[in-house]
């Protein structure tokens, strides 16, 4: 079928539903709704079969929903109602939850269910359950309400409490930060957990640190420090530790609507010079900030890095370069690069970028750091290495992960192998060498020129990744284990490793990595000092999320003068 895309922005729902339907042979076009005028436009130039809502923030006009079936995707279970479903399904600590794909009708998230799906809830952000719980319930639904709507004959049904007691959902407002303030003297560290968690990402929890109105963002229970409720501390890395009346919490993201830079940065960043009085702390197993850790089982090194969004800045691809450096002088066999649950990288960290007094030179510093990191893993040959991917991965972190020996991915997980939607940047991490090596010149070449998200199962086909298996987090993390147990102790192991050494001994004599660093740094240096400034561009406007004015092409196939 032909079907459009209608999404406030091209988010990680839309990105897996347009990998999902166009793998099912749909021709599939997306549509960024930013006024009726434009949504009717690409209705009328497109003549969609089925029109599917992913992620809107407003209503689709009735002009399109009378003469088109609309489907819109809610987060939330049948008979919920409002724009903020998941906000409250986290902040009153459901345990269970759900997804609804239901006809846009005129009253808003009301209209007859074509299909719908529910799951558990874990204890994790809002963020953190849309881009995996959510995201896996809605794409289910989404294929089951196409397959319903392509045969013909299913007639969606409309919830009625009153008929069936298992719908429970009902209408519920716009969350408030009234509802999600922080009684620091009455709450506890659960009940703190819940209401930052709820907001995060979007907007944050308003509250007051160093006489400063700021929102909250990535909050950890801390496991043993104790002090004054709603007092701050004790710092480690990024983070600040705050009592609660039975424990702490560490806050790693603020966000200050005030201050020089309004967006979110690490909370040690925005509040610099006014917690030199606090006591640092040395992240451990239950006590500090870790955004990395090293497990060990079975001669294999996991090394984890679960950097908030997977944006990685100078200092913490330092900090996993000397953790990288450990790992490889453990007397193992194998290492794992885990990445986070929710993201494995997305490349640089454009926030700090964007916050640092010369966002150029920290550009450079920035891209230098992740070639550090690229380079000693591509070097390694004392182990095998693996990048074990549990979550999506963008721009120079699908590179930073093909630099292992073996990529593995979980099913579902998204791929964003380009750069070039950043201002035209041209990219490091030794793509020159990685992606011709693994993919093939041909790939190469379609992969850079593409730039759209793809799934596991292209990604495998293309040479981006080796292996793909399991669904959930869980899943993935469990065979992994096993696959790289077996990989440690397989007979072949010790001729693999001398194939390995050999073959990078034979492509360093042919062209070092040193001449594709320089050639790649060279055309980065461009878009970082040069005179043309969409790089500077395009971050200022992802980092401060201002709306596109209208839909990239490469989405967009109703736009593509060829396609009318």
């Amino acid at each position: 079928m032909r079907l459009l895309l209608l999404s406030h922005a091209f988010n990680s729902l839309t990105q897996r539903l347009f990998v999902e339907l166009r793998q099912r042979d749909h021709e599939v076009s997306v549509e960024f709704d930013i006024n009726d005028a434009v949504t009717a436009e690409a209705v009328s130039l497109y003549r969609p079969d089925l029109i599917i809502a992913p992620f809107l923030k407003r209503a689709i006009p009735e002009a399109i929903w009378r003469q088109h079936t609309c489907l819109i995707v809610h987060p939330g279970i049948r008979g919920d109602r409002g724009p903020s479903a998941l906000d409250w399904a986290v902040l009153d600590g459901e345990a269970q939850w759900g997804v609804t794909v239901l006809q846009a009708e005129a009253e808003m998230d009301a209209g007859p269910v074509w299909a719908w799906r529910e799951f558990p809830m874990r204890d994790a952000t809002k963020a953190s359950l849309y881009r995996n719980e959510v995201t896996a319930a809605a794409v289910e639904a989404v294929l089951e309400a196409v397959a319903r709507f392509t045969d013909g004959g299913y007639a969606p049904l409309r919830p009625d409490p009153g008929a069936d007691p298992a719908i429970r959902g009902r209408l519920r407002p716009l969350v408030q930060q009234a509802d999600r303030a922080i009684d620091w003297r009455r709450d506890d560290t659960a009940r703190v957990l819940h209401k930052i968690r709820s907001a995060d990402g979007f907007p944050g929890v308003r509250d007051r640190l160093c006489d400063r109105e700021v929102f909250l963002y990535d909050a950890h229970r801390e496991g043993g420090l104790r002090g004054e409720p709603g007092e701050l501390i004790a710092r480690c890395g990024d983070a600040v530790c705050r009592a609660t009346v039975d424990g702490a919490v560490w806050i790693g993201h603020l966000r200050d609507k005030q201050a020089e830079h309004v967006f979110k940065l690490p909370a040690t960043q925005l509040l610099a010079g006014a917690l030199d009085a606090l006591p640092e702390v040395t992240p451990g197993v239950t006590s500090g900030y870790r955004d990395i850790w090293y497990d060990e089982a079975d001669e294999v090194g996991y090394l984890h890095f679960a950097f908030y969004n997977g944006a990685m800045g100078t200092a913490q691809c330092e900090r996993l370069l000397a953790a990288y450096r450990m790992a490889c002088d453990r007397d193992t066999r194998v290492i794992v690069l885990m990445g986070g649950p929710d993201y494995w990288s997305n490349g640089m960290h454009l926030n700090r970028i964007e916050a640092a007094d010369s966002p150029a030179d920290e550009s450079w510093r920035n891209i230098n750091a992740i070639d550090d990191l690229a380079r000693a893993i591509i070097e390694t040959d004392s182990h095998l290495t693996v990048a074990a991917l549990q979550g999506n991965a963008g721009a120079g972190g699908v590179f930073l992960a093909r630099a292992a020996d073996e990529v593995w991915a979980r099913n579902g997980v998204i791929l964003n192998p380009h750069y070039k939607d950043m201002g035209n940047l041209y990219g490091s991490e030794y793509w020159t060498y990685l992606l011709p090596r693994y993919a093939g010149a041909e790939n190469a070449e379609r992969i850079t020129r593409a730039r759209l998200p793809m799934g596991v199962g292209e990604a495998q086909a293309l040479g981006l990744v080796n292996r793909a298996f399991g669904v959930s987090p869980v899943e993935f993390v469990d065979i992994t284990q096993r696959r790289a147990t077996e990989l440690a102790h397989v007979p072949a192991y010790a001729d693999r490793l001398q194939a390995k050494r050999q073959r990078r001994a034979a492509e360093e004599a042919q062209l070092p990595l040193s001449s594709y660093r320089e050639r790649e740094l060279e055309r980065m240096r461009l878009n970082f000092y040069g005179f043309d400034p969409s790089y500077h561009v395009a971050r200022f406007n992802f980092v401060h999320k201002v709306a596109k004015s209208r839909t990239p092409l490469t989405v967009a196939l109703h736009r593509r003068v060829g396609k009318r």
